[in-house]
């Protein structure tokens, strides 16, 4: 341990006398990160497990129903499910399942532990998490009364890691800062390509090539294709699609997993500067105070247009995005786009 660090006793020590606080939270406060928070208990019904992403998906399906559960700074999605049709991957793997859905990058998971909780009641709460190199969760699996416990300990033997201490040595997180337009952008090159897409998936080959941030690209594109929307966007677009029975899709995501729902929602609950759907197999947990800029963003497709709104943070990130629920190859529901299109417009920033 570095002098700065905290011991895996000092940290215990914190929890005991803080025991209502959120672990990500009380790490904060401890000056770690979330994973050396969790590495403080190895031995103590935690064990390190490798964050090998084929043999994961390959033995989760095992496990029957579970809480899926991916976050970033700003939104906590989580989806009650199975995880199945999973598609392996050196550089991106999925889980394609009706509730569970998934866009993994194996190459961002570095560190994993197998966690298990017994509550005063005597239940045993049971999950893995899989954490960055910096130690910032990317992805967890919580187990359900009716998961297959026997299922989850013989793919926590399969992962298990060969050191079990209770200390972590990570790398120093990516700071995030919004960065200025290159102004060697070519706008008209940025808005042809655009204009060409017949995919959305097509997308992102155009940010890699131009070096745009998707946030600079959705600036510079023109109103054609991309407007800001007032930041009450996001809760009155929840608010009118549980009213209206319209189905989304929500991606939230981080570098190394976005998790996706898609269908209904119903039960749309304020709380402080939260936001939060509550529904059956589906709870987002969103910060809107942490929203600043939202835009409407269309791209075309082989099947018309489809179109989006998008949230992002200070730091130009994108924190949560929703489309109208749609099968591959078919057309956007006009309710949604509706919707997307009459909502109050915003004031257009300069700053990208």
């Amino acid at each position: 341990m570095t002098a700065d660090r905290p011991t895996p006793d000092a940290i215990r020590r914190a929890r005991a006398e803080n025991p209502k606080m959120r672990e990500r939270d009380l790490a904060g406060q401890l000056g770690i990160s979330e994973a050396e928070f969790v590495a403080a208990w190895v031995g103590e019904g935690t064990r390190r497990i490798r964050a090998d992403v084929d043999a994961f998906l390959t033995g989760m399906e095992a496990l029957g129903e579970v809480m899926a559960l991916t976050r970033n700074e700003s939104a906590v999605h989580e989806k009650i499910g199975v995880y199945d049709k999973v598609v392996l991957g050196e550089h991106a793997a999925m889980a394609l399942g009706e509730q569970i859905d998934l866009r993994i990058f194996p190459k961002v998971w570095a560190h994993g532990y197998a966690v298990s909780k017994t509550d005063e009641d005597g239940t045993v709460r049971r999950s893995l998490q899989f954490f960055n190199a910096s130690g910032e969760a990317v992805h967890k699996v919580h187990l359900r009364a009716a998961s297959n416990v026997e299922a989850y300990e013989k793919l926590v033997a399969t992962l298990i890691h060969a050191e079990q201490e209770q200390t972590l040595r990570v790398v120093a997180p990516v700071t995030s800062i919004a960065p200025a337009v290159n102004p060697s952008v070519d706008v008209e090159e940025l808005r042809a390509r655009w204009s060409s897409m017949t995919d959305v998936h097509q997308f992102m080959s155009i940010l890699r090539d131009l070096k745009l941030t998707r946030q600079q690209a959705v600036h510079l594109v023109g109103e054609e294709y991309a407007w800001p929307v007032d930041h009450d966007s996001v809760a009155a677009m929840m608010r009118i699609s549980a009213n209206e029975e319209i189905p989304i899709m929500c991606f939230v995501g981080n570098r190394g997993c976005i998790q996706i729902h898609s269908g209904p929602v119903k039960e749309i609950k304020p709380m402080g500067p939260w936001i939060n759907v509550l529904d059956e197999t589906f709870h987002l947990h969103l910060r809107l105070d942490h929203i600043r800029e939202v835009w409407a963003v269309r791209k075309p497709a082989s099947e018309g247009h489809v179109t989006s709104l998008e949230a992002y943070d200070a730091a130009g990130q994108l924190i949560i995005q929703f489309f109208g629920k749609r099968k591959e190859g078919a057309f956007e529901r006009d309710d949604w786009r509706g919707l997307v299109e009459n909502l109050p417009r915003g004031p257009r920033s300069t700053a990208a």
